[in-house]
Parts: structure tokens; sequence; C-alpha cells
């Protein structure tokens, strides 16, 4: 019996020249989810998906082929790679401290076709920001980020978020661009709940707007959203509204499980192989600890192709599954599992095996898992 029988979308013609443990992209699974992601939220200039979920450059190709030319990153790695691609603006979303507003200066002279964009929420980051850029030929377009709930970074959308915009206007090199709310605790599984959440956030995020704008100070954008309350920020008729879900790229049964209302299919899929049946009931997969993200707590796979089956105990290497019908399993036999959490999942493999109508058909580097390329 082969485990990979039973999903059609992720059939694979000749698996046995695959090493495994591989992340394995489906090709026109991805497109699909792109172009759902367009489908929602109207046009493409609204979006600016984050590639920190994939950080594979030839995904960036074929979202700027679909008209998506925003794109958000977390590390200066990601910024880069996806300059690299083609991508003709990249905000980094993520507080630049120690060396990397010097290395942002240096990136924005590398790749002069690109437009980079920073965020800050702090004057002391956004001094030494400014003092790192001011002797370029172009300012650096500046957002404030945030804390609108998530208590990770950003600054209360308050009096001192007001100054601290104020001070990015009056700063040399920089440039006030807008505002930046990322509101990662919008996690609730009801979507009534996720539309209350928003709907709290997007009322602080336009007042504090509106007092910018009195001073006379410009908020050309502003960047709102995850994932999970995507389809509801693309709902929004808001001037300068910029969506920024990223898992749905490549979608993952965490997200997938919780937010059916979501409508993206997983598109990066885990292939292992059983290598052992230690003992009757059971079976032991090469999908270990080293091939999928260990968070969230609980199941970091869903396992298809193999009925009823429960998973045990796992390892750097090893993966444990219960199942009455180990023995039609015996090693060797290909498994395809869902990662639980796709985005880190990417992040442990080089390289991606690319898969359309069941044959694999080319390699897709996962260049922005290191922390630094070029820059």
């Amino acid at each position: 019996m082969s485990a990979l029988a039973p999903e059609p979308r992720y059939r694979i013609d000749e698996v046995s020249p695959i090493p495994s443990p591989s992340l394995i992209v489906f090709v026109d699974l991805v497109r699909e989810n792109l172009a759902r992601m367009i489908e929602l939220v109207g046009d493409p200039a609204r979006l600016r998906p984050h590639v920190k979920t994939h950080k594979m450059p030839a995904i960036v190709r074929m979202a700027v082929e679909l008209g998506i030319t925003k794109h958000k990153a977390a590390t200066i790695a990601e910024a880069e790679m996806a300059a690299q691609a083609g991508a003709p603006d990249v905000l980094l979303a993520y507080p630049l401290v120690g060396p990397n507003p010097a290395r942002m200066a240096r990136l924005m002279t590398a790749f002069p076709r690109t437009t980079f964009r920073a965020v800050v929420d702090d004057p002391g980051a956004a001094k030494a920001l400014s003092e790192a850029v001011v002797g370029l030929d172009r300012p650096l377009p500046t957002l404030l980020d945030l804390n609108v709930g998530m208590d990770r970074t950003g600054i209360l959308p308050g009096p001192a978020a007001e100054e601290l915009y104020a001070e990015v206007a009056r700063l040399p090199g920089l440039e006030p661009d807008g505002l930046h709310a990322y509101d990662g605790h919008t996690k609730a599984r009801d979507l009534t709940e996720r539309r209350a959440s928003v709907g709290n956030i997007v009322e602080r995020v336009l007042d504090l707007r509106g007092r910018i704008e009195a001073r006379g100070l410009p908020v050309p954008r502003i960047v709102m959203g995850g994932t999970p309350p995507f389809p509801i920020y693309a709902s929004l008729d808001l001037p300068g509204l910029e969506c920024s879900p990223g898992t749905v790229v490549l979608q993952d049964t965490g997200y997938g499980t919780m937010y059916p209302d979501l409508g993206f299919t997983p598109a990066a899929l885990l292939l292992g192989r059983v290598i052992s049946r230690p003992k009757e009931g059971l079976l032991c997969l090469d999908i270990g600890s080293k091939a999928v993200a260990a968070d969230p707590a609980g199941d970091r796979v869903t396992v298809l192709g193999i009925p009823g089956a429960k998973l045990g105990s796992q390892n750097e290497e090893h993966l444990v599954v219960e199942t009455s019908a180990a023995s039609d399993f015996p090693p060797g036999t290909p498994v395809l599992a869902i990662p639980t959490h796709i985005c880190p999942t990417c992040a442990l493999h080089k390289e991606a095996i690319v898969v359309q109508d069941g044959r694999v058909i080319d390699r897709w580097p996962v260049v922005a898992r290191d922390r630094e390329l070029t820059v």
C-alpha cells in the first residue's frame, strides 16, 4: 500500500529518487493560494505578503508576475532575498538594532531598484537609523510600528506615538511613511470575535492617523494584519491599507484547522518514509524534529494516507505513529505529512522539491533561511 495514494492533488509519480525527509512544494497550489489572496483583497496593490513563510525567491517572482509588487520581511536576509528576486518594494517590519541600521544602508545601496522601508518604535532607534542612512542618495521611508495588543514590539497608539512620528519627519535621512499595526493576537476561532478585535484595532489606528495628519504630516499607508484576520482587513475600504498575510501562501494545518473560513490549501508538505515497525501497531517515520517545526505544542504534522494515524514520540530523526494498519506499511513506504506550522518548517530545509502534475520539475533554494546573504 502507498500512503501517497489518497490525495490526488498531492500526486508524485516517481517518488523513489527523492530523499527523505524532504520539503515538497506543489507549485499549482501555491499559484492557487496567491490567486485566492488577490481574490479576497480585490487589488494586488492592497497586498504586502510576508516572505518569512517561504523565504524563496521563486515564490516572490510568482507573486510579482501576478501583480503583487509589495512584500514584507522580518530579517535583512529576507529583504535582500526579495530584492534579488525582483521585488520592487520591501518593508522590513522588524526593529533595526545593533549592526542592522548599517546593514540596511548597505542594502539600499546594493539594490537601488528596490524601495526598502523600515519600522521604528523608539526615539533612540530612530536616531540610530537616521545616522546610518543620512549619507545615501535617497531617504528611507519609515513606518511607525504600533503595539495594538500583542505586546511584542511597537509603541502604543497614543500621544508618544504621535510625537515619535513627528520626530521621524524631522530626522535627516528618514521619511515618514505610515503606520504598521500587526495584530498577531487576533487568533479567535470565531469569525465574529476576530471581527470585533479588528474593529477595535482599526478604530485606534485611524484615530492616530487623524491626529498625525492634523499636524500636516503624511500617512500614506497602513500595513495591517497577519493571516487569521486577513479576510476581515481585505474587506475594509480604507485608503492606504496594505494587508500582510504570510502563512496562507503555503498554508498549514495549524491555521487550516482553526480558520476554515480562510479558504487556502496546504501547498508545502513533507515527504517521509517508514523506517521501522518496532512492534505491532507502531510505525516509525523519518520526520523528526530536525525536519518540522517544534511549535506549537501538540502534533507537529498531520500524516496523510495512514488510517487512524496517532502521533507518538518524536525525536531528532524519528516520529512514532500508532495505527492498527501498521502491517500494511513496510519499511520504505513513502508518506506525506502536512506541517502544523509551515513557516519555521521551511527554514529547516535547504531547498524545496517542486512538483507539478505529479512530476518533479525543479528544486527551489530556501535562500533566506540564512541570517546573512551578501549584506
